[in-house]
């Protein structure tokens, strides 16, 4: 008996080399004895080896022996171990006990065999509170997948009687918030006031997260002011939440007494990336640097985002470049940060040495799929490469991946590529039918564009301002200004979606092209802030088109003083004043330009000549030269135009003959 207590008192105080000492020294240990030693130990491995060599050695196990060995059996080994401890325990009748079903309930929950651990949490004669609040945080825990069966489970709780304590009300509340259920949400507010938990700390954190997802953030910050003893959680995920007083936030956190996690660092800088707050990001980086939180790896991937973000890439490969492990997660920042900076080669490089360390994912394949989509001068076939490498992986059905391979093959030009894995997208969200729209609007097939709107909405996906830009783009080529004055309509009124700039630019355009060119200076004047230069370039475009000299002239003046250094209107005022023969107009025209230092930007094609290992294409202009083959492309040229006149000749020739014998033919008759 003394021994025993020695051993649990060393055990309790954390000296379990102590207690393992007095148990050696005993001549034949009981089963408490073994019990002591056993509920002593920190790491699952020693403990469930030291409950092994206890059965080895013929102790039988007791209810309290399988209790205290269940609390080790996580992962892999512990599992298995605590699979065939249940087994025991039912060959030994041990099932009845409450404390043996409560610890096999939390076991199965933390594997996520939720109904293995229902199944015994059914089977209990006798539930206490501990059991309830496993099976509802085992529910809680997996997320919006089981979080109906954990609501559902403590209204049957609370129906039955059971009093409740923090732990149960923070598994409903969390599993409200998982499922977006507001309502019941606040209801269950209304109780956690009425059972006298209003300003607990855990269950008020968990209630402004929950008010968080339900996008509500007053009734989140109305829940943080009521807190009396603010934790690191409680601050960090009121920072997260209010992105605009973030800073202010953390500084009061500081002032306060609480001290940061990294948690709170990666919320702090989202609000200052997302904000554009670039000093208080520089400050914040540096103390990071002070409170040695840089050795956290997400703490250093949110500063290449930032950082990214804040147009300053550099900074952003030089953080990453620091880093001792690099994970996933830190190369898709990298390959996306490049991205948004208009770096695509760099995008697609990086992207090739993280292959060669690190497996890529479903975000890895979207930012690096992205950057092809939109460079121009990287071949398609590494699009291509990138598609055969993830098909290996098995994420092609993933819905991230199809939609950017969907915008990757339609912005580079293969609608049936794109097409096919349309046809094959398992999940067809909105971004997946807004980009095989896109991709069938540039290739100017109004049908299709018509048909896969209809559909769309058929199949109940709501488009956005995007899609709509694509219907009408498709509208405008085509020249239907009816049917693009029903979209237009249909966006605003049916699905209140504001127009944006693009929007009313397409509409002009459309209007424009149709002659109807007063309707569309009337429609330019309505938009919000004033016409952009991309309307007024369009309605020039059409004035030309028109031949309409006076509107031209009003928007060219307009076009100058916007952009006086661009070429465009310049250059659609001279041709305009040339078709009508206004010569020295045309020459007045050019002598403003020269007097303004205004060059005529050159056009760039791109043409994929190179080998399979190369990563660009060749770019080429007017009389470009530059090419090491460019004789022999230049008599290639020369050979393709003479074959070309030689074919209408041919066929000039064949016209005439026909004709003649026509001729001859009625001169008979």
């Amino acid at each position: 008996m003394v021994s025993n207590s020695l051993m649990k008192m060393y055990c309790k105080s954390g000296n379990l080399g102590k207690a393992l000492l007095v148990f050696e020294n005993l001549s034949h240990p009981d089963v408490v004895s073994w019990n002591t030693v056993l509920s002593g130990f920190q790491e699952s491995v020693d403990a469930l080896s030291f409950a092994s060599s206890m059965h080895f050695r013929g102790i039988v196990f007791d209810p309290v022996t399988c209790t205290t060995a269940l609390a080790f059996c996580w992962g892999d080994h512990g599992f298995l171990f605590g699979w065939q401890l249940h087994s025991l325990m039912v060959k030994c009748g041990f099932g009845c006990e409450v404390f043996l079903g409560n610890a096999l309930v939390t076991m199965y929950s933390r594997r996520g065999m939720l109904e293995e651990a229902r199944r015994v949490f059914d089977e209990m004669p006798i539930k206490d509170l501990v059991s309830w609040n496993a099976m509802i945080s085992g529910y809680a825990q997996e997320g919006e997948c089981y979080g109906l069966e954990a609501i559902l489970l403590f209204v049957n709780m609370v129906r039955k009687g059971m009093s409740l304590d923090h732990v149960s009300l923070t598994g409903a509340v969390s599993a409200c918030g998982y499922t977006r259920n507001l309502e019941l949400g606040r209801q269950i507010h209304g109780l956690v006031q009425k059972v006298g938990y209003g300003t607990h700390v855990s269950v008020c954190n968990v209630l402004m997260s929950t008010y968080s997802k339900c996008e509500v953030p007053k009734d989140a910050k109305a829940v943080f002011q009521l807190i009396s003893n603010r934790n690191v959680v409680s601050w960090t995920t009121m920072i997260s939440i209010d992105d605009k007083d973030a800073v202010s936030l953390f500084n009061a956190m500081r002032m306060d007494g609480v001290y940061p996690n990294d948690v709170t660092f990666i919320g702090l800088i989202h609000a200052i990336t997302i904000r554009g707050l670039e000093t208080e990001g520089l400050l914040l980086h540096g103390l990071c640097i002070k409170s040695c939180f840089l050795s956290e790896q997400s703490v250093f991937n949110s500063l290449i985002t930032m950082y990214a973000k804040f147009g300053n890439i550099e900074e952003s490969k030089k953080i990453f470049e620091q880093l001792n492990y690099r994970e996933t997660i830190s190369w898709n920042s990298l390959i996306s940060g490049y991205a948004q900076n208009g770096k695509y080669k760099e995008a697609f490089l990086t992207f090739l040495s993280a292959a060669k360390e690190v497996k890529p994912n479903q975000y890895t394949f979207g930012s690096v799929l992205n950057a092809i989509a939109v460079a121009e001068d990287i071949s398609l076939k590494h699009g291509q490469r990138c598609h055969s490498h993830l098909l290996k992986l098995g994420l092609s059905t993933d819905p991230i991946v199809s939609g950017a391979l969907l915008d990757m093959y339609g912005k580079r030009g293969d609608i049936i590529e794109s097409q096919r894995v349309f046809n094959e997208t398992l999940e067809r969200t909105q971004f997946a039918w807004t980009a095989i729209i896109s991709a069938y609007a540039r290739h100017g097939d109004f049908k299709s564009v018509m048909s896969l709107y209809t559909e769309m909405k058929r199949e109940g996906s709501s488009p956005d301002s995007v899609t709509f830009l694509s219907v009408l783009a498709a509208c405008c080529r085509k020249g239907m200004v009816d049917d693009g004055h029903r979209v237009f309509d249909s966006m605003v009124r049916k699905h209140s979606i504001e127009p944006t700039s693009e929007h009313y630019s397409i509409m002009v355009d459309m209007l424009g092209r149709a002659g109807r060119l007063e309707e569309a200076e009337e429609l330019m004047h309505q938009i919000p802030g004033g016409p952009g230069l991309s309307v007024l370039q369009s309605l020039l475009g059409s004035c030309r088109l028109h031949g309409n000299m006076e509107m031209a002239e009003k928007l060219v003046c307009s076009l100058i003083e916007m952009d006086p250094a661009s070429s465009g209107p310049y250059v659609l005022m001279a041709n305009l004043y040339a078709e009508k023969g206004k010569w020295e107009k045309v020459a007045e025209v050019r002598r403003g330009m020269r007097g303004r230092g205004v060059k005529k930007e050159v056009g760039f094609s791109w043409v994929d000549v190179s080998s399979v290992d190369s990563l660009y294409l060749h770019g080429f202009s007017s009389g470009d030269r530059s090419h090491p083959e460019s004789e022999n492309i230049c008599r290639m040229a020369d050979f393709l135009g003479l074959q070309m006149r030689l074919s209408k000749e041919s066929k000039e020739k064949e016209g005439e003959g026909y004709h003649n014998n026509q001729s001859k033919t009625k001169s008979g008759i």
